[in-house]
């Protein structure tokens, strides 16, 4: 099954274009074009679409057939909660509550107005759209 990702990466490389090209190209930022092709970013803005279908010479329509639906079920608080502590607990195999695909996880370390370290648990889904960002 070919995804966002892969097809924004295959008409891209066809096309003869990097990253910087592309984005120049299109008058998009590096970090939007790489959250697409990483997988990251899996429904886009109406703009973006339209510029990314004009550079990549595709149709629109082919990129959206490929975005995620935005409109599933949402997941209880109490899984995510779940899943944060799973995250600062260390463990690195957790599943989407949504499609059950691999997480994605990290942990972003900041400061607070005390300079004492606050960790947050970050993860997103490698295959649909259900992430933890907060």
């Amino acid at each position: 099954m070919v995804t966002l990702a892969d097809f924004v990466r295959t008409k891209r490389e066809e096309a003869g274009l990097s990253l910087v090209g592309l984005s120049r190209k299109i008058n998009a930022s590096i970090e939007e074009l790489e959250d697409i092709e990483s997988g990251k970013e899996l429904f886009l803005p109406v703009t973006l679409r339209q510029k990314l279908a004009k550079g990549l010479k595709c149709q629109i329509i082919e990129l959206k057939e490929l975005e995620k639906d935005v409109t599933t079920e949402s997941v209880s608080i109490y899984k995510i909660d779940e899943i944060k502590t799973k995250i600062l607990n260390g463990e690195t195999d957790i599943l989407c509550p949504k499609c059950g695909s691999p997480l994605i996880i990290k942990i972003v370390k900041m400061y607070d107005l005390e300079d004492n370290p606050v960790f947050h648990p970050k993860a997103h889904c490698s295959k649909c759209i259900f992430q933890i960002k907060d």
